[in-house]
């Protein structure tokens, strides 16, 4: 004799179980690989290009020891238009060093090449940057710079004021290698959380020139804000023929 059917209950998993899980083939579950943010700001800005938005620019954003650094991309803030990267080589008061940066900038400031500037025998910095507009065209690195120290025979006023918003020029800086001209920067220099004033004069090659007075421009180690940016040819020493 055949006794009262049993109802079979089904057990549902609970909804905890189900996260991070989707559809897989044939009914079955499957893990859901979370996106990165880095994936996720590059599919972001692929979409933008192809359906002709006005998105921002996205860069690679780091600074390091080295002739290299890697670090997140990320969306430029307005008025920034351009990628950048720099590998400097710096001498301050003896101490060398050599450093990377990568980040976002207005491309009407950003100058591709090579830079030197001598403010003294101890104290002097040479750079390769790269400036680009396209995303994560910074992603890469440049070759450091080559760092020619034979002298050339020109001078030119020089000194370094931390703290201070001019700078007498009482010493002279002996220029080297491309250095033809000379500088007189002055503004404020972002240096962690702090941005003190300073002023600093001395040798540089021509393409130093570029920067000019109001502009954001950046080294290998720091973000300088310029509020004054003279160039000038060097004179030519005393018996110095062309």
């Amino acid at each position: 004799m055949l006794g009262t059917p049993r109802r079979i209950q089904r057990i549902r998993p609970s909804s905890a179980s189900y996260k991070g899980w989707g559809p897989g083939t044939s009914g079955s579950l499957t893990m859901r690989t979370p996106m990165r943010p880095e994936t996720f700001l590059l599919a972001f800005m692929s979409l933008c290009t192809l359906l002709g938005l006005g998105c921002p620019l996205s860069c690679e954003v780091c600074r390091g020891s080295g002739p290299t650094c890697s670090g997140k991309m990320k969306a430029c803030e307005a008025g920034k238009d351009a990628c950048v990267v720099i590998v400097g080589e710096a001498s301050t008061k003896g101490r060398h060093s050599l450093n990377t940066y990568k980040a976002c900038m207005k491309f009407s400031d950003c100058y591709t090449g090579f830079v030197s500037t001598t403010m003294g025998p101890k104290d002097y910095m040479v750079s390769n940057t790269r400036c680009c507009q396209s995303d994560g065209c910074n992603l890469g690195s440049v070759p450091p710079p080559q760092n020619n120290r034979t002298e050339n025979g020109l001078q030119c006023p020089a000194c370094i004021a931390p703290f201070q918003e001019t700078c007498p020029g009482t010493q002279a800086a002996r220029c080297v290698g491309q250095e033809t001209h000379c500088v007189y920067f002055a503004g404020k220099v972002q240096a962690g959380l702090i941005s003190p004033k300073f002023a600093t004069r001395g040798c540089a090659t021509e393409s130093a020139c570029y920067a000019k007075a109001g502009a954001q421009v950046p080294s290998a180690s720091y973000l300088y804000f310029l509020r004054r940016a003279d160039c000038l040819p060097a004179p030519q020493a005393s018996g110095r023929t062309e």
